[in-house]
């Protein structure tokens, strides 16, 4: 099996549902990571600011984000520039991707791709 899961909740919005919606994506990544299956987390959207904020050792879900961190692929790079996390995601090793031009931005990560080759794709 391959699961495409992508996190888009915003970690600034302060509420407990976006710590819960990172934290059941990270789980779902585990949990396929155990299994064997192929997966790949990916963070767009408002999403992006999460790697710098899951590099915490404080966080509560560091240890979690460090356990699938070889699966997660990156922040769209469109996405992280909107959203000013370009930098944070850069200092903290996260690459950015940009395989889907699109007019008016620097590139997005293309999500089509992982439908396209079959992938279950998953939004949190």
């Amino acid at each position: 099996m391959k699961s495409a899961i992508i996190i888009l909740s915003d970690p600034r919005n302060g509420s407990e549902e976006a710590l819960g919606r990172v934290f059941n994506a990270l789980a779902l990544a585990s949990e396929c990571k155990e299994q064997g299956d192929e997966v790949a987390v990916l963070f767009n959207g408002a999403g992006t600011r999460w790697p710098a904020e899951l590099a915490k050792l404080s966080h509560p879900a560091n240890g979690l984000y460090n356990s699938v961190r070889d699966v997660v692929q990156g922040v769209s790079c469109g996405c992280a520039e909107v959203f000013e996390a370009t930098e944070s995601a850069k200092s903290c090793g996260m690459p950015i991707i940009k395989d889907h031009p699109l007019a008016g931005t620097a590139g997005l990560s293309s999500l089509r791709r992982y439908i396209a080759e079959g992938w279950n794709t998953v939004v949190f």
